[in-house]
Formats: C-alpha cells, structure tokens, sequence
C-alpha cells in the first residue's frame, strides 16, 4: 500500500479558471503542484461557446479552448495535471490524506479545492441538445450574444431577477418563465422585474421543450401547470436560472459549509476553516460566478498556501 503514497507540498483538486491560475502561481512559487482535474476537466468553461468577456482575448476564445490554454500555462511551470477523480479526503490532521481514483493516496503540506459548482439544469433532452447553441445558464456570460432579441428565462429567485433585468438592458423582451404566480425574489428584486417593460412574466408555467433547428434556439414551448395547455415562445435564447449547486459532497462533515453548501472562506482570504486547505472559484462563491474573480481567487490561494508553508 505504501508506494502507492505520495507527498505533496501543494495538492490541487479540480481544474478551471480558479485551479488552473492556482496551479499557475504555486509551480511558479515551486511548490510543485499536482492537479486533478476531477469530472469535468476544464470546469463549465468547457460546455461555454464564446468567451468574450475574460481580458487578453480582444476576439473572444471558446471555452474549451481557453481552458487548454491555461491548462498548458500550468504545465509550462511544472505543475503535474492529472485526468481523475478525487475520491475521499481526510482532514483531520496536516498533513492531510487524499485518495483518488488512480489508487494514489496523496499525503498533501496543503490542498486548494476547485472543485467548481455545476448549474441546476431542468433535465430536458432538448435542453442538452441546444447547449451553446441558445440555451445557457449564464446571463452574465452569454446575454451580450442575444443583444436586440427576444429571449426566455426561467427561474423565480433572486439569481433569475437579476439575470431577467440584465437581459431587459441588452435584448429586446425577456420572457421570464416562473411555475407560481409570484416570485420567490426579494422584493427589491420583484419590484425592479416588474417594472421593468420588457420583461414579460409568464406566470404558473414550465417549460416543455426547447424548439429549434440546425441554426440553434428558435423558441420554447411551455406549460401552463393549472390548465394544462401549452403555447409557443418565439425566442432565440433560453436561460435557465434555477440554482447552481457547488461541487462540496466530498467535504460535508470536512469543512465548514454554508447552508446551500458552498464552502466558508475568511473574509478577504480563501482560507477554509483547517488551515492549510484553501477554497477558489466557485466552489465558495454564489456572488460573482464569473471566470474573472475565479481566477482570481485562485491566484489568491496559491499565495496564500506559499506563505502557510513557509511560515
């Protein structure tokens, strides 16, 4: 079992904007990092089209693109990317035990996770089918494309009110898709969603199937849950804004969690609550969600850890 055992100064779990800029900043600190990537090597960059929105790339950069770029940046430095899972992690005492998929048991002075969040999808085949193509789960990231157009979102919290009114500012109607017949959103949120005049609620409904063609996203059809009866949206595209859930389940009992089980941080720091383990992207950040402050923290991480060990 022993060889098997491997010591690590600086382990990193997921990869991403938030693992692979970690990475970046503790090989570069020689810490000799190693990654594994986890289920979705490369994070929810990899399921976007067109990143237009992240500085240095003036002609935008499709996601998984990017996300190969930064994985290659990494490398250059020295960091060991690995394609796996991590499967168990023990906390208890520094150093700390992780095992993974590959048989390893990692013996690691620190880990960083970026494990990420994953959006909650509506589960339509329909839904996977037009991916990038007009369904996203990302206003923020993708409404820019859709500026001057009608589009539908569905959801009725805060999340889907702040998407709905950043929509309303760049496309021409924003049909909001909610199953009640009021919001569930604060209501500083529901009063800037309803008056605001192009957004049109349409209340007591769930989406059936998203309709389109080779050209992407042409429309919705949804179902009124009261009478049973469906219509037809003409829209181009379909956000879907019902909840992300962080990649934590590995952590629960491990780590200090919030109540939607996003991992706590120090204020101003991505320090966890075991010192030595640090949290980045969004696997500890509801807020922002964005590729930019994932990044971020990751660099914030591995600097972090850099100091904890030479402390």
């Amino acid at each position: 079992m022993n060889e098997n055992k491997e010591n690590v100064r600086c382990l990193i779990i997921g990869s991403g904007p938030a693992g692979y800029t970690a990475a970046i900043y503790a090989a570069r600190a020689d810490l000799k990092p190693v990654m594994y990537q986890g289920m979705q090597p490369g994070g929810q960059l990899t399921i976007t089209t067109e990143v237009d929105n992240f500085p240095g790339y003036p002609k935008g950069i499709t996601g998984p693109v990017m996300m190969e770029e930064f994985k290659q940046q990494a490398e250059r430095f020295g960091t060991q990317v690995r394609f796996g899972v991590v499967t168990e992690v023990d906390f208890s005492n520094r150093p700390f035990i992780v095992r993974a998929d590959d048989g390893k048991t990692i013996v690691a002075e620190t880990v960083i996770i970026a494990t990420g969040a994953s959006a909650k999808w509506l589960g339509m085949e329909s839904e996977k089918k037009f991916m990038g193509m007009g369904v996203s789960g990302c206003a923020t990231c993708d409404g820019f494309f859709y500026r001057g157009q009608d589009v539908a979102i569905v959801g009725g919290g805060d999340t889907a009110a702040e998407e709905a009114t950043y929509l309303a500012k760049l496309c021409k109607k924003v049909y909001m898709i909610h199953r009640r017949d009021e919001l569930r959103a604060s209501k500083a949120m529901q009063h800037k969603v309803l008056n605001t005049p192009n957004i049109e609620m349409v209340w007591n409904a769930a989406p059936e199937n998203v309709l389109g063609d080779e050209s992407g996203v042409t429309g919705v059809r949804v179902r009124n849950v009261k009478t049973g009866e469906s219509r037809d949206l003409q829209v181009t595209g379909f956000f879907v804004a019902i909840g992300h859930k962080p990649n934590t389940e590995m952590f629960v009992g491990k780590l200090e969690l919030d109540d939607q089980y996003y991992v706590i941080t120090k204020p101003g720091t991505t320090q966890t609550s075991v010192p030595g383990i640090y949290a980045a992207g969004d696997v500890q950040d509801h807020h922002y969600r964005q590729a930019i402050t994932a990044a971020g923290t990751g660099c914030m991480a591995a600097i972090e850890a850099e100091r904890f060990l030479t402390n």
